[in-house]
């Protein structure tokens, strides 16, 4: 054992008491006295009194001790206040306030264009430091098509005005008709564009604060947009060449991208009511197939069916449980093809 004990730079008598069990731990004392300059009770709870009041409870002691100061009065040192309040639990916001809600945005559902859009703004990188530019982008809930988009180099409420008021002149938007959905930018809820939603006769829907997923159909298309193959590597050198960009990048998705939401139909061509008559053709070429080969068919055709309404931002369903973020898409039947709720929003 002495080997043992010397490779583990321990007393002997120590392992020896171990083996004995009656080791009763630490046998220290401690001070028998209590310090003079201890804080008497009486002081510990002036101290949570003070630091509870209306007028500090949202200060921290290094700003309690400074102010208490100004007014002539001592009570103990900065870290006599953080001592006492750690031991009461108190080293946080002290005020009983409530955390603060925000209200879920309305259910909006689109059963044709022009009846639901959304809308936002996100920048690209320019080739100067600190400098960037910004792709406006409205959006079709219902078709999926960018019915209006513009590229300036700052953020205005007077660029998103004259977005919207082009987009609903070329789209021939009705009053009254229309929902806007937008997240809590400065652009989106400015002035200058409430009014002109107000001139156009167009709703307004907000998302709440720092929640992404309220306006989910313009986010997922600024990620298409970002993450494509031909998307630049480089920084866009100016808002011409990045307007040039977006130019190919708007054609391509509304006329030759082939949607998945949608049953892989561009979003002109739903936009434009031609969906139906394509879906139609391709459950029919589907069913042509299966009847000359009915053996690789263990299962029934690809599903076809038109995508139907559209609801952004659904309330909670009892039926099916918590509210979803994501929109939510509910397929319409028509006459040759089965129905089933399938693709995603």
């Amino acid at each position: 054992m002495e080997t043992v004990c010397e490779v583990l730079e321990l007393s002997t008598r120590t392992v020896a008491r171990w083996r004995s069990g009656k080791d009763e731990g630490d046998a220290r004392r401690g001070p028998k006295t209590k310090p003079t300059n201890a804080l008497t009770a009486e002081e510990k709870a002036r101290i949570l009194e003070v630091s509870n009041s209306p007028e500090y409870r949202d200060l921290c002691p290094k700003q309690i001790v400074p102010l208490l100061a100004d007014k002539g009065t001592y009570i103990a040192s900065e870290s006599s206040f953080y001592r006492v309040l750690k031991e009461a639990g108190q080293l946080n916001h002290r005020e009983p306030s409530a955390p603060r809600k925000s209200k879920k945005p309305d259910e909006h559902i689109a059963t044709g264009p022009n009846q639901v859009w959304a809308w936002d703004i996100t920048y690209v990188r320019s080739n100067i430091a600190g400098k960037l530019f910004y792709f406006y982008m409205i959006l079709d809930v219902w078709s999926r098509k960018i019915v209006g988009w513009s590229v300036h180099d700052e953020e205005s409420s007077e660029h998103s005005s004259a977005l919207i008021t082009k987009a609903c002149l070329d789209e021939g938007v009705e009053r009254d008709k229309l929902v806007l959905h937008a997240d809590n930018g400065g652009p989106m809820k400015a002035a200058t564009m409430l009014a002109t939603l107000r001139r156009l006769g167009v709703g307004a829907s907000f998302s709440r604060p720092r929640v992404s997923d309220d306006n989910a159909y313009a986010e997922a298309l600024f990620r298409t947009l970002k993450y494509r193959p031909g998307y630049p590597r480089k920084p866009f050198p100016s808002t011409e060449a990045t307007s040039s960009w977006m130019s190919g990048f708007v054609d391509w998705y509304n006329n030759k991208h082939q949607h998945s939401a949608i049953r892989y139909i561009t979003p002109a061509a739903r936009h434009a009511g031609s969906d139906t008559k394509i879906l139609a053709a391709q459950h029919e070429l589907y069913q042509r197939a299966r009847a000359r080969m009915p053996a690789r068919w263990v299962r029934k055709t690809r599903n076809w069916t038109p995508v139907g309404a559209v609801m952004l931002n659904p309330v909670r369903d009892a039926a099916v449980g918590p509210k979803r973020h994501a929109p939510r898409i509910v397929v319409a039947p028509v006459d040759g093809v089965s129905a089933s709720n399938g693709g995603h929003a």
